[in-house]
């Protein structure tokens, strides 16, 4: 299925869907180092965003956190590509510097889409496909 949104960082992902039900805070919320979410209580702690399609509401914190995405992406540790329902400055800064394909206001929510099913977004056309069809 082709779901379309609006381009928010050019380039092309693919991977497994991670999605969270809250915003992530990438400053002190994801480790830098390994990619993985260390923000306590967080839907996603523990987990890793490596190579993944993180898909979440939209960013929170402070604007410290693009540098947190440049820096995982230096580390070999970013997201393959991001989705938000709602892009942010913070968020769309960290994907432009970080070369990380980023969409966002995409046509089937968020809440409808599963973890781990595979996904490619294409951040020049603005669109993710995904296999299967969403909840």
């Amino acid at each position: 299925m082709l779901i379309t949104g609006r381009s928010i960082s050019g380039g092309k992902g693919a991977g497994r869907l991670l999605v969270s039900p809250e915003p992530i805070s990438f400053l002190s919320g994801v480790d830098p180092e390994s990619g993985i979410v260390v923000e306590k209580g967080h839907p996603l702690e523990g987990k890793s965003v490596a190579g993944t399609v993180l898909a979440f509401p939209y960013g929170k914190g402070s604007t410290v956190g693009s540098y947190v995405i440049y820096a995982l992406s230096r580390n070999g540790h970013a997201p393959a590509a991001i989705v938000n329902t709602e892009a942010e400055p913070i968020i769309a800064t960290g994907a432009i510097i970080g070369n990380i394909p980023m969409i966002d206001r995409p046509a089937v929510p968020l809440d409808r889409l599963k973890t781990g099913t595979t996904v490619s977004v294409d951040g020049d056309r603005g669109t993710m496909e995904y296999e299967g069809t969403p909840a």
